[in-house]
């Protein structure tokens, strides 16, 4: 038994041994079978990073770029970015980046990347002057005689856009075949715009019923300048252009920055809308270059990138604007006065949404237009000037009834903003008032008849308008006063004349009271009351005669008759006023001798 027992043991022992070598021979074997099931797996992952589609890969190396096959493009494109994205070593497992394969899988991605975006890039600067010269060859898209063509490039954006996804992988792949691309579009856009603002600015001129107007000037015979209706002014003509083609230029640049991957922020389309004075303007969003910098964290060299395209896009179509300009003024030259509120009211009001490039082009525009209105006004005064040198004016200056015409004319063409108006009456009626004062001085013994009968000339003319603007009120007053200090001067003049003798005493009078009681006066050398009753009767006697050549005085050498009533009125109350002071000086010092009292003197006034 012991033997038996002793040859199962042994037997078991070795049993147990197999069956452990068996195990770990199979253990072996499960794991490396697992390892190859692992290890297949990687390699099929690695595979598909490293494997090309067929599809794609024809559609990048030698496909159409037709509208038709953009959609398989983009596809491709979406693949190539993600493919080499995924073979970045930031992206891979480090174990991988050494491989050979993946090497020369990351190489082949790159040489396929260069030749889709060469050939992309030339289909590209190929297709937009092709798409432009087609618009081009097409005379239906551009002003002609008896037909204004208002600008439509809605298809032209409608084709563009189906390559926007394209050049945004272009860029993505390789940013520097940006430039020649943006270049290439601006140029051929270019001459598009060119040709439809001077055709549409020839058509204006062409088609305005704008006649040279007849604006009043201060030269010239009297009457024949008077105010013409503005029913078809110049101004009409470029308020249409910028009516048009601001909003166009505008969209443009908007679509420029979006298309072309600028990296820029723009503004919300209703903040476009809302902000748009012109019920006409653009529907679309707009580059606000300046307004974005400042408020966003915009690349300074992407701004100064898209300034420069936009410089491309839009060069050369200020020249346009400049003719527009240039012929309204030389037909009506106070048709810069509306063209100055347009441009104005467009600077004010899309201030924030313009792009760098328009926003320049309506400052030029607006410099333009205010020096041409400032040689009309400096020509203006140089005729106001030229009075001066001519003969005594008699009556009232030709160039005060003038004015009134110009100024009545120049508030019809106010649009807006009226500085440039207020700025011309400033300076107008400035050098009106010096010159008149020294047309008055040629000769001195009319200095206040000329200047109190053009001053009240001057108030009517103006009267009404005077009312209502500010600026010409303030000169209506300044008149006002001269004209009260040029009546009260002739008048005192006149009275001193024909009773010199009276208020000579009174004056006598005056100064001795300075230095003595009033009843000592009458002892002085000459004031005695014999004295006094000689002077009295010397001036009062034959009163009605005298207060008649008072008046026949006044009358003489004044051309405005409507204004001697109202200058007689004023006549009788100062020498009412100064026979009244002498009345009173009389009772302190002769107070026993009658006198015509005032109430008297005042009847005879008023009978004659």
């Amino acid at each position: 038994m012991d033997e038996w027992l002793g040859i199962f043991n042994t037997k078991l022992r070795h049993m147990r041994e197999d069956i452990k070598s068996i195990e770990w021979r199979n253990n072996r074997l499960e794991l490396q079978s697992d390892s190859n099931v692992a290890l297949i797996d990687e390699v099929d992952k690695l595979l598909v990073l490293l494997q090309i589609p067929p599809e794609y890969e024809a559609s990048l190396t030698g496909g159409s770029f037709d509208e038709g096959n953009m959609v398989k493009n983009i596809e491709a494109c979406d693949w190539l970015t993600s493919a080499i994205k995924n073979l970045e070593a930031s992206n891979i497992d480090p174990i991988y980046v050494k491989l050979r394969a993946v090497r020369e899988k990351r190489a082949e991605f790159v040489l396929l990347k260069c030749t889709f975006v060469r050939r992309a890039s030339e289909f590209l600067r190929n297709y937009f002057p092709s798409l432009i010269d087609s618009m081009l060859n097409d005379k239906g898209n551009f002003s002609e005689r008896g037909h204004l063509q208002r600008p439509d490039h809605a298809d032209m954006r409608y084709k563009c856009r189906t390559y926007a996804r394209l050049l945004q992988h272009i860029k993505s792949l390789d940013k520097s075949c940006m430039m020649p691309l943006r270049k290439a579009y601006c140029h051929s856009l270019n001459m598009l715009i060119r040709r439809e603002s001077r055709d549409f600015s020839n058509e204006l001129r062409n088609s305005s019923k704008a006649s040279k107007s007849s604006t009043p000037l201060f030269e010239g015979p009297a009457g024949a300048n008077q105010p013409a209706s503005i029913t078809d002014s110049p101004a009409d003509a470029y308020s249409k252009m910028i009516t048009v083609f601001i909003p166009l230029l505008v969209d443009e640049s908007s679509f420029l920055a979006h298309f072309m991957c600028f990296e820029v922020s723009a503004l919300s389309q209703s903040d476009a809308s809302s902000s748009n004075p012109n019920a006409e303007s653009t529907s679309t969003s707009s580059v606000a270059l300046e307004a974005s910098a400042s408020k966003t964290s915009n690349n300074p060299a992407e701004l100064g990138a898209l300034n420069q395209c936009l410089q491309e896009l839009l060069d050369g179509i200020q020249e346009d604007f400049y003719a527009l300009v240039d012929w309204a003024f030389k037909l009506d030259p106070l048709s810069c006065i509306s063209m100055h509120g347009i441009t104005d009211r467009y600077l004010s009001g899309q201030k924030a949404e313009v792009s760098g490039y328009v926003q320049v082009l309506l400052d030029d525009l607006e410099t333009r237009i205010t020096i041409l209105f400032s040689r009309f006004v400096d020509d203006a005064c140089y005729q106001i000037e030229k009075y001066e040198r001519n003969v005594r004016q008699v009556g009232v200056v030709p160039y005060i009834p003038r004015f009134s015409q110009l100024a009545a004319r120049m508030e019809q063409y106010i649009n807006g903003s009226r500085d440039l108006v207020d700025q011309a009456y400033t300076k107008i009626v400035s050098i009106m008032f010096v010159i008149l004062e020294k047309i008055a001085q040629v000769e001195p013994k009319y200095v206040d008849i000329v200047l109190l009968e053009n001053y009240a000339a001057f108030q009517h003319s103006l009267y009404d308008l005077a009312n209502v603007v500010p600026t010409l009120a303030k000169y209506y007053h300044q008149a006002s006063e001269a004209y009260e200090q040029a009546c009260s001067r002739h008048i005192n003049l006149v009275i001193y004349i024909h009773f010199e003798k009276l208020f000579q005493f009174a004056r006598k009078i005056e100064e001795l009271m300075y230095n003595m009681s009033p009843e000592e006066i009458p002892f002085q050398v000459g004031m005695s009351k014999v004295d006094f009753r000689k002077m009295l009767k010397s001036s009062l006697t034959g009163l009605d005669k005298t207060i008649n050549a008072m008046y026949r005085k006044l009358q003489k050498n004044m051309t405005a008759e409507e204004l001697l009533p109202s200058l007689w009125e004023k006549c009788k109350k100062e020498f009412l006023d100064k026979y009244t002071t002498f009345l009173k000086l009389i009772s302190k010092i002769y107070p026993d001798e009658k006198v015509t009292s005032v109430n008297e003197m005042r009847d005879i006034l008023a009978s004659l």
